[in-house]
């Protein structure tokens, strides 16, 4: 079995200075973090080996290319690309892969898709089924991959190419209406069932968030689409929670600085004496962007009049 110690030297790159989100808006350059370009290259270095020009392209997206992937609290999200849809050997290949990859590092996961040429141009859509890494394990069997507007816009506006024709020199789908339509709905069925869910102290999504962890994956998560539908273009959780910031009155500010707080492993005392209160605000600021963001996209989709 290779090892980072014995796995053949995969191509090496000099990646660009990735941007990240100022407090301003503007657009500031970011090295990719150590620790991810030692995970791609013992990536790369067995997929190499295993099945030499499987994998055609490789590009990260998520939270590395946001510039806010904190190793403690994050995964390395990845868009790989065959030149077709992996057959049954190339799936077993895959999986190797990924086990031998996940036995050498736990943490940070290295999640995401595998897509072919076409599916970059023709959508998620056209992806239904492919195949997908999730908290390191491969997902061949599930026909539900996590193939979103999401994975496509990041791509095209933030990605980074390590392997093929760079981010610029692809033909990558967009669709502004669809991001919109997706993040709205997911709004309703995901953020909003799970805050009712959660109005139940006594149950396992209200102990929820009660904790650290629950309180940024809330406040952050549901600004991050309040932000989209806002703006038109993807941000992190920490562009999410200063986006909240300017956008929201100061009734909300201790709440949101709250969340960043936690997501940048700041160990100043929490905000809150009494977590109760704490979950409280999660819920009461959770519904009130919910409705905020649905009040966006309304506005944004209604037909002029007159």
């Amino acid at each position: 079995m290779l090892t980072r110690t014995n796995a053949p030297t995969s191509r090496r790159w000099a990646p660009d200075p990735i941007p990240i989100w100022a407090d301003s808006g503007r657009l500031e350059p970011m090295s990719i973090p150590s620790i991810v370009t030692d995970t791609v290259e013992f990536y790369l270095a067995l997929a190499d080996a295993e099945a030499p020009g499987l994998i055609e392209g490789l590009y990260l997206e998520g939270s590395v290319a946001l510039g806010d992937f904190r190793p403690e609290a994050g995964d390395i999200d990845f868009v790989a690309v065959t030149a077709a849809p992996p057959d049954a050997a190339a799936l077993a290949t895959l999986e190797r892969i990924h086990t031998q990859l996940r036995q050498q590092q736990r943490r940070p996961f290295f999640d995401g898709t595998y897509l072919t040429w076409n599916d970059l141009t023709a959508g998620p859509a056209a992806a239904i089924g492919r195949p997908f890494s999730h908290e390191g394990q491969l997902q061949a069997k599930s026909g539900a991959g996590p193939q979103t507007p999401v994975t496509w816009h990041t791509l095209a506006h933030h990605g980074v190419a390590l392997r093929g024709p760079a981010i610029g020199d692809l033909d990558i789908w967009t669709d502004p209406a669809a991001l919109a339509a997706w993040q709205n709905t997911n709004l309703e069925n995901y953020w909003a069932s799970g805050l009712s869910r959660a109005a139940r102290l006594i149950s396992k999504p209200g102990l929820g968030l009660l904790t650290d962890y629950g309180t940024v994956w809330t406040v952050t998560g549901i600004a991050r689409l309040h932000y989209t539908l806002a703006t038109g273009d993807i941000t992190s959780k920490d562009g999410a929670g200063r986006h909240a910031l300017h956008t929201f009155p100061d009734r909300w500010h201790r709440i949101i600085n709250e969340a960043l707080r936690l997501r940048r492993g700041d160990s100043r005392q929490t905000l809150y004496r009494n977590p109760l209160a704490r979950r409280r605000d999660i819920l009461a600021f959770g519904h009130m962007a919910i409705a905020d963001a649905h009040n966006i996209y309304d506005n944004r989709s209604a037909p002029d009049v007159g």
